[in-house]
């Protein structure tokens, strides 16, 4: 709808406030929030403005300043996705959220905005005439609600009264143990526009899988986003938390966002992945051959805190190198069985801490640089794979962060300014982490040295 519909509609449908949404490095929801009136005016006058600092805060609220982002906190301009225009139903009052890129004030688009980035990306695909697809399939714990820190989380209780601690993997009367929340889910993204394709019982206690429906890359961006804010606001609402952190318990299987992609020309929707005798193409093994050489890489964006690498552990459902093979779940790039027309890579490697733009950029520009470069594969891995050394992962955040930085083909591709800003990012959370007493250096520190 345009702008005059707009207005229309936010009266008839009695709006009594407007969020406009920025996703941060991190993926949190950023913004302001406004009367319609105001909305309409600043929208109208391109007055909607927030400091370019917004898109660089680290996780424990500290401004990142650097060459790229000056302490002067120059404005941006808030443009608004009408298309994302979407209910908060767990509100009060009548209130609707409105995805938003940015400008800077002389007018250009700002490259730092994840949102930003991840249209960047695309827009290389669509000048080939391609169009990008993901299928992402995200996981996440319930866990009880709690005050202060804690040394590790608890599964709330579910209708029976009892926690969950065995393995309730695939559980069906273990999901049944929270229905009323899932319906509200359920109800809640549909309000909201989201396409949720099914729901399953994970390996740990109270985690969860959601699959969203595939689609352009954008859109699934966007669905993800919205998805994990309105996720802990439903939670809230039936007394626990939601947590996407990547690995919360220490010996429980992480959580990941396991992403299914695949290319189709945007003329006629044919999957370039396969040829017309419906096997391999090349480009499709150039794609796995970019992700294989350049995820190491970009590792920062699809596993971005300390707590990421705690998941890659052998044996704990997560991959530990960037090996590829068909219907394998040890390796980092899964190519399930399918027809010639759904031919696609599975990427486990990210985990659902992850910012969606920035991990669905990374990937898909791997998968880019691979065809461009027409980076050959490795051979397809068969057998268990968690024990492998080649080809391995980096393991820690400041491992990733030293390759991240060094990476001329992610700079070329990236820029410098998002390269630098967000490593940079990363390292003052890496450093204040590292201030920060944790419990095991109160249980084996404390008072025994």
């Amino acid at each position: 709808m345009n702008i005059d519909e707009l207005a229309t509609w936010l009266k008839e449908h009695r709006v009594t406030e407007v969020s406009c949404l920025v996703p941060d490095f991190n993926g949190t929801a950023r913004g302001k929030s406004m009367a319609p009136s105001l909305f309409l005016d600043g929208y109208r006058n391109n007055s909607l403005r927030l400091p370019e600092a917004t898109y660089a805060v680290n996780a424990h609220g500290e401004f990142i300043f650097n060459e790229h982002i000056r302490p002067e906190e120059r404005d941006i301009v808030l443009m608004c996705d009408l298309s994302s225009l979407h209910f908060a139903p767990w509100t009060k009052d009548q209130t609707v959220g409105i995805i938003c890129d940015a400008m800077t004030l002389d007018g250009d688009v700002f490259n730092l905005a994840p949102r930003q980035v991840l249209k960047n990306v695309i827009e290389l695909y669509n000048r080939r005439g391609w169009t990008p697809i993901v299928g992402p399939e995200v996981e996440f714990y319930l866990i009880s609600k709690f005050e202060g820190n804690i040394t590790e989380p608890q599964a709330p209780r579910g209708a029976g009264g009892l926690r969950e601690y065995g393995q309730f993997v695939y559980s069906l009367d273990g999901i049944d143990e929270f229905d009323p929340f899932f319906e509200d889910l359920y109800d809640f993204a549909e309000l909201q526009g989201l396409q949720i394709d099914s729901l399953i019982h994970e390996d740990g206690p109270c985690q969860f899988e959601i699959n969203l429906r595939h689609t352009d890359a954008l859109r699934v961006a966007d669905q993800l986003f919205l998805f994990k804010r309105l996720a802990r606001q439903v939670a809230k609402r039936h007394g626990f938390f939601v947590t996407f952190m990547a690995k919360p318990y220490a010996q429980e299987s992480g959580s990941s966002i396991h992403m299914h992609q695949s290319v189709v020309e945007t003329d006629t929707g044919n999957n370039i992945f396969s040829n017309e005798d419906g096997t391999d193409s090349d480009i499709f093994r150039w794609y796995i051959g970019g992700l294989q050489k350049h995820l190491p890489a970009a590792m920062p964006f699809i596993a971005p805190f300390t707590n990421s690498y705690n998941r890659f552990e052998a044996f704990m459902s997560a991959p530990t190198n960037v090996h590829w093979s068909r219907e394998n779940r040890t390796v980092g790039l899964r190519v399930p069985e399918s027809s010639p027309a759904a031919r696609r890579v599975e990427n486990r490697i990210a985990g659902s801490d992850v910012n969606p733009y920035l991990a669905t950029a990374a990937s898909l520009i791997c998968g880019l640089i691979g065809i461009d470069k027409q980076i050959a594969p490795l051979d397809e891995f068969i057998g268990e794979s968690y024990e492998d050394k080649e080809r391995p992962l980096p393991k820690t955040l400041t491992e990733a962060l030293v390759g991240f930085r060094e990476s001329a083909a992610l700079r070329e591709y990236f820029g410098d300014a998002l390269i630098d800003t967000f490593a940079d990012t990363k390292q003052a959370e890496y450093e204040n982490r590292s201030r920060v007493l944790s419990p095991w250096d109160l249980q084996y520190l404390l008072v025994n040295i």
